[in-house]
Parts: structure tokens; sequence; C-alpha cells
């Protein structure tokens, strides 16, 4: 009888001491060697190795669903797009046609919101740190400013009265939701009484209106009714207000802090069944907000960042390397490290073989190429036996990479966007050399 099974080598993993190997069979061998039906080999062939990838299918599609889970249950809601999280200009544009406020927390941003066609009156002005000039220039443009600290209170009352107006201004506060630690290093806090203090002192001050309370409780909420506790505490304070100064406040702003996809490392349960739906986060909101029997409503605005963009986003890399360590695990060492991948340090990112592959999995710790130690993608995760020149795709990395990315050591990639039509647009260019070193200056004397 003729037999076509393949002979397959026998494989001999090191026992770790205190460890568990994960060695065996994988539950599914299909290679993620696709992103929206363009193929990863196509990608890596055309704008090469390191790449970044974003799907604007998945960015809308991510943004509509949020926007129409919250509008269902409060009309009145608005989106802003927080710049830190991703500030490519494809993806500000994409996030713009589909109508969201540009929320901003610097002067770099700013001018990035007004370079590419929003009007001061769609951006929030928020962040410690704004120079007397964005101040300036955001009231002159209507930008609604978030006040930070009581310094800038009195910067933007000098800036007022200097241009002879009163603009609107929203007050940041912190409180305690139940998320630990509390976020209390901006804005005013709540409970100690710092809140109430801001309040009477711009309203003293006759120069300020204040419209509007901003409340960012934290980043990666996992608790939905976290939201909940800190709505119903504001709507305490705003009915404080109402009865001390008689103030109406119209605009409430929740920030962001929705969780993504990804998994934090001290995660049981992986991410996409940990992470709460658009819809728990908005009953936990808007519940709230509906219950309120007021004379006046409330503008309900949110600066969904990771949430929207997170899954929207991939890289492509190649290995360049194995070993198997002194430990007894399998390692690869790949083009992008720690500084492309930032999130690494705190998710457990999804590392899959980009190509066809046969045998066993194991336990692999995978490496960046950084001269670095630290410089570590994952300290164990599952993988086949990769070699040199075999391609892996990591995900999801939409939120915070970009923009938190740096040369060191290794120059940054390229960026494309896969159209919903397929189209591939490449959206930045490779660095090169001449972009690190464009804005030195060589002293003559060093000059050969």
């Amino acid at each position: 009888m003729k037999h076509n099974n393949k002979y397959e080598r026998p494989k001999i993993v090191k026992q770790v001491d205190g460890l568990m190997n994960k060695v065996g069979r994988p539950a599914l061998n299909k290679p993620f060697d696709k992103i929206d039906n363009v193929p990863v080999d196509e990608l890596i062939s055309n704008f090469g190795s390191p790449l970044f990838v974003f799907s604007e299918r998945t960015i809308r599609s991510r943004l509509n669903d949020a926007k129409n889970t919250f509008t269902i249950r409060y009309p009145d809601t608005v989106f802003a797009w927080s710049y830190k999280t991703n500030y490519l200009d494809a993806i500000l544009s994409i996030m713009y046609q589909e109508g969201s406020l540009a929320e901003v927390v610097s002067e770099m941003e700013y001018e990035k919101a007004r370079r590419l066609g929003v009007p001061g009156n769609k951006i929030i002005y928020n962040g410690p740190c704004k120079t007397r000039a964005s101040l300036e220039r955001a009231l002159k443009e209507g930008a609604l400013i978030q006040m930070d600290h009581l310094d800038e209170i009195a910067e933007v009352e000098e800036i007022a009265k200097s241009m002879d107006v009163k603009p609107s201004v929203s007050l940041r506060i912190n409180l305690d939701a139940g998320i630990y630690p509390q976020w209390n290093r901006f804005g005013f806090n709540l409970e100690s009484g710092m809140a109430i203090h801001a309040v009477k002192r711009i309203v003293l001050g006759g120069i300020l209106k204040l419209t509007g309370i901003h409340c960012h409780i934290g980043t990666f909420i996992l608790d939905p009714l976290a939201y909940k506790r800190a709505v119903e505490k504001i709507i305490a304070f705003e009915k404080e207000l109402e009865s001390k100064f008689n103030l109406k406040l119209t605009v409430l702003n929740m920030g962001g802090g929705f969780a993504s996809s990804n998994t934090l490392m001290n995660q049981y349960l992986p991410g996409d069944q940990a992470a709460p739906s658009f819809a728990q986060y908005a009953d936990a909101i808007t519940a709230p907000l509906l219950s309120v029997q007021n004379s006046y409503s409330r503008k309900l605005i949110l600066e969904t960042g990771r949430a929207i963009i997170d899954d929207a986003g991939y890289l492509i890399a190649t290995v360049i390397g194995t070993k198997r360590l002194v430990s007894g695990y399998k390692s690869i060492v790949i083009d992008a490290g720690l500084n492309l991948l930032i999130t690494a340090l705190w998710y457990k990112l999804q590392i899959l073989p980009a190509q066809t592959y046969e045998g066993v999995v194991e336990d692999t710790v995978v490496y960046g190429p950084l001269c670095m130690n630290i410089d570590c993608m994952r300290d164990a995760i599952p993988l086949p036996d990769l070699q040199k020149g075999d391609k892996v795709v990591i995900k999801p990395v939409g939120a915070y990479c970009v923009t938190q990315s740096w040369q060191f050591i290794k120059l940054r990639p390229a960026v494309v966007l896969i159209g919903a039509d397929g189209s591939v647009d490449l959206i930045r260019r490779a660095e090169t050399l001449d972009d690190i070193i464009s804005a030195e200056i060589l002293p003559e004397r060093f000059k050969s």
C-alpha cells in the first residue's frame, strides 16, 4: 500500500524548569497572508520591510459603529478624534470626513489640524502645556479650550481681555471613579474641592464663560461602570454649580479611554473577549444623562482614539535570524523593534506567520533588531519553526505606535493605507538618513 504521509523529523525541546513548554501541533495553520485581501508578500515587495499598514475600511467601520451606538441612545453626541493616538494626515482626513472634531494637545497638533482645513471652531484644545501663542490663536479662531490649571486660567483671561472677547471655555476635572491608580494629574480634583475653587475663580474673574466640563478618567478602561460613576458625580457637581453660581453647563466631554481588542500584560482573558463593547460604554455614560430632569440639555463629546484605530493597524516584519536560548526557548529576531512598537511594553501583541507552515509550534521569544536587551516584542508566544526571511504580521498596532515611534538605531519605515476599494496608497514614505540629520548643524571646525 502506498502512503502519502510526509516524513516529519522528530523535534526535541528542552523542558524549562518551573515552566510548562507549550509544544504541539497548531490548532490552525492558516497563514495571515493578506490584509484586506491584499497579499502581504505584495505589500513587502512594493514598500519594503518592516511596513505599517492601515485599513481604511476598518477605521470607518469602527468609527461609525461607535457613533451609531451612542447617538441611538443619546442623539446629541459628537466624536472628537484624539490626535495623539495617530496623527498621520491620511488618518486625520478620514476622521474629519466622518464628522469628527479635532482634539489636540499641543501647538504642533493644532497646526496639523488647521493645515488640513479643520476650522478653529471644530478644534478642542486640551493638554497641560499650551503656549501663549497657541492660546492666542485658539481664541481668535474659536477653538474650545479646556482649562487644566489656575495659571492657564489667568493666562487665558489676560489674552481674552486684550482681545476684548468673552470666550467660552471648558474646565477639566478629575475624580474618583473607582479606577486605580486614579488619574489626578490633569485638571482640578473634584473630591478635594479644587474643582469648585476653579469654577469660583472663573466666575469671579468675569472674563471667561464656563460652558462645559471635561473628565477623562483614564486609559484602557475595562469597567464601563466607572464611566457611570463619573457621570453621576459630574451631574451632582453641575447641580451645585447651578445652585451656587446660576451656571448652566451645556457641554460634557467624557474624554476617551475605551479599550481595544489588545490584551494587557496582566490580563488573563484575550482582549477581544475582555474588552467591553461600544454598547456597554454607551449604556454606562448615557443612562445617567437621560435620567436627569433639567431645563437644559448637554452636548456629549467623546474623544475616543484607541478603540477606533487600534484594530485598523498592522505591522509586517521579516525574520532576520533565529537561535536557541540558554533557557531552552527558541528565539527569533525580526526587523521591527520597540522603536516602532512601544505598546509591546504593555500589550501581548499578536504575532502571526504570514506564510503556510507545517509541524509543531512552541513558545518562542520574539526580539527586535535594536542593540538593547529590552528590545523584546513577546517573551513567549506559540509560533511554528520560523526561519530567516519568513514574514510575520503584528497586530493590533494602530494606536500610539506610529505617533510614539522614534529613530533610535533604526529608521522608521513606510506606512500604507489600504482603501475600501483595495487600492494601496503610500501615506508616509520610509525615512532616510537625510531626514534624521536635516535639522543638525555641524560647526565649521568639524568639517573636513
